[in-house]
């Protein structure tokens, strides 16, 4: 087997961690993945990985050569596709993970145009927040908002997603408008609860340059943006929430922005892709094209 190959199977089964996953995502026999590693260790003359029942992890010299060959495998693709990508459309299908309502309410309206101008390019689409293992999952890319933990993933920022203060005027005709953080006191907030930690978020504003935040009370607590704003809707509190998630219940008169002078700081917005994978010719494309999409719908927000 070419020694390239040998290298492209070595790092997708410690990325794994597993040689049965690699050889489904690589469409190869488990067979003949555990020979080409077999082969891979024969040629550099040392042992890459350990294996166990349940994992396989690479050994000291198998981290050294899992850099190195990763360096080697991302040079020989891009020197391969250096004259490939102007002679050729961009073509096959891209998975990506997206935010549920950003999904729903940002790129899907828009993908009928994508797909005309790439009639060779199919889209998987998931939504959801949950953390996801890009390489196991078979997942190209994943956008996310919000500040990010180390993940080890190249990370392309794509903007801030601002937020509002937000009101039903139900609610503001029982307990009032506020119109600076100090009226707070007399408010209530609908909750949100983190999907992942249940930990409540604090309300949050940017006031001479500082980020300040306070404890709300509520009586209501969600973990959904759907019953976020729903709860909101039916006037049981205050909410802050990205501007493009209530445009139209603003436009309709159904919400209504509170305290424009203080709002929290925007939400980077980040796409994520796998270290060990050079963007194909088709995910840069698409990259390129969601980085578009969500600028110009950061220009439309209030």
């Amino acid at each position: 087997m070419d020694r390239i190959d040998l290298f492209r199977i070595f790092i997708r089964v410690v990325d794994c961690s597993s040689f049965t996953r690699a050889a489904d995502l690589l469409g190869m026999p488990r067979t003949s993945v555990s020979a080409a590693i077999r082969e891979l260790e024969g040629k550099v003359g040392t042992r890459l990985l350990y294996r166990t029942t349940r994992r396989v992890s690479p050994t000291q010299d198998g981290m050294v050569m899992y850099e190195r060959a990763g360096r080697l495998v991302t040079d020989v693709e891009e020197v391969e596709g250096l004259f490939r990508q102007t002679a050729t459309r961009p073509s096959g299908k891209i998975r990506i993970d997206v935010p549920g309502r950003i999904g729903r309410l940002i790129i899907a309206p828009a993908l009928p145009g994508f797909l005309d101008a790439y009639p060779e390019i199919d889209i998987d689409l998931g939504v959801g927040d949950r953390a996801l293992n890009l390489v196991e999952e078979g997942v190209d890319c994943v956008l996310r908002v919000g500040t990010l933990a180390a993940s080890g993933l190249i990370a392309r920022p794509l903007g801030k997603l601002p937020l509002i203060n937000t009101a039903s005027p139900a609610y503001l005709a029982r307990f009032g408008t506020p119109l600076t953080p100090a009226d707070l006191r007399d408010h209530w907030a609908v909750n949100y609860a983190s999907p992942t930690s249940g930990r409540v978020d604090h309300w949050q504003w940017i006031e001479g340059g500082s980020e300040k935040s306070l404890p709300m009370r509520g009586r209501v607590t969600v973990n959904s943006a759907e019953a976020y704003i729903a709860c909101c809707l039916s006037g049981l509190g205050l909410i802050q929430i990205p501007a493009y998630d209530v445009r139209h219940h603003l436009e309709t008169g159904a919400l209504t922005e509170v305290m424009p002078d203080y709002r929290a700081a925007a939400m980077p917005m980040t796409l994520l892709y796998p270290q060990r994978r050079h963007p194909s010719r088709r995910l840069q494309v698409f990259a390129d094209w969601l980085e578009r999409l969500l600028w110009r719908e950061l220009a439309a927000m209030p």
